[in-house]
């Protein structure tokens, strides 16, 4: 019997080694990001592609291909997170994150050309203070609605939470103690607790989540204790989960172009006109 039972314990600890020598995030990427595709019914078309540094998906419209960063994959350890990478880079493009930058981009030309760059709204146009908040708005947004295509394909929501905090964060938040990108953190948590409080009794494995907790529950206790503060919290989580659904019901009825991507293609096209 004991020979038996060592045979059987021999197996497992073979197997579980096994998927820890063959288990890659890059390589998870096609079958979750198929998953998250066909769940949510994003365009059937849509295909994805890992690649190193910054990547591009300001034409997903056009080529139907997301790109994933390899770098980003890096902080995946199964595949809900791996589906968390993915599903966050989708949430940008669903939100017009790309076409918002071009905006952006273009506002700053034209105030650089009116007052001159050594103006001093120009200079505040292009401050690194504007360019951190303006992205850590974007990813907010994106994070909300990935999480979303994340329950809705099945994928623990939790591990978004997860994945953000294994990002590298700032030196106030390692001498205050705060997990990393807290602030982004706690809005993924806060939308997860409003519109899948289920998600948050399951909870999530790993010690990232368990140091997230202590620090995001005195907060949430607090929040809880006061009557205006939690009207006020379940009031923004509403209207986020609002947004969040039309931004994403404009994509699917486009083919995959967010309201801010049309914008673009419009007042671009019409640009080219007045030019003729």
């Amino acid at each position: 019997m004991k020979k038996v039972i060592l045979s059987i314990l021999t197996v497992v600890l073979m197997t579980g080694t096994s998927f820890a020598a063959t288990w890659v995030a890059a390589d998870r990427v096609a079958p979750v990001g198929k998953v998250v595709v066909e769940k949510n019914g994003l365009p059937a078309k849509t295909t994805f592609k890992v690649v190193n540094g910054a990547v591009d998906n300001s034409m997903v419209s056009t080529t139907n291909v997301i790109q994933i960063s390899s770098t980003d994959l890096t902080y995946a350890g199964n595949d809900n997170e791996v589906a968390a990478v993915i599903v966050s880079e989708i949430g940008q493009i669903v939100n017009g994150k790309y076409a918002k930058d071009k905006f952006r981009t273009a506002a700053k030309t034209a105030i650089a050309e009116k007052l001159g760059t050594a103006n001093l709204i120009n200079a505040a146009a292009n401050s690194e203070y504007i360019a951190s908040k303006t992205s850590l708005g974007d990813m907010k947004v994106a994070d909300m609605t990935g999480i979303d295509l994340m329950v809705n394909a099945g994928y623990n929501p939790l591990a978004m939470v997860v994945v953000i905090t294994k990002h590298p964060g700032s030196n106030l938040e390692i001498i205050t103690g705060k997990p990393a990108n807290s602030e982004r953190a706690m809005n993924a948590f806060n939308y997860i607790t409003y519109n899948y409080p289920d998600k948050i009794k399951v909870g999530y494995g790993c010690q990232e989540y368990k140091n997230f907790l202590a620090y995001s529950d005195p907060i949430v206790q607090k929040r809880n204790k006061s009557k205006s503060a939690l009207k006020k919290f379940n009031k923004e989580q509403e209207k986020a989960k609002s947004l969040r659904a039309k931004s994403l019901a404009q994509y699917k009825t486009t083919g995959g172009l967010s309201s801010w991507d049309a914008t673009y293609a419009i007042l671009n096209e019409l640009s080219g006109e007045n030019k003729k």
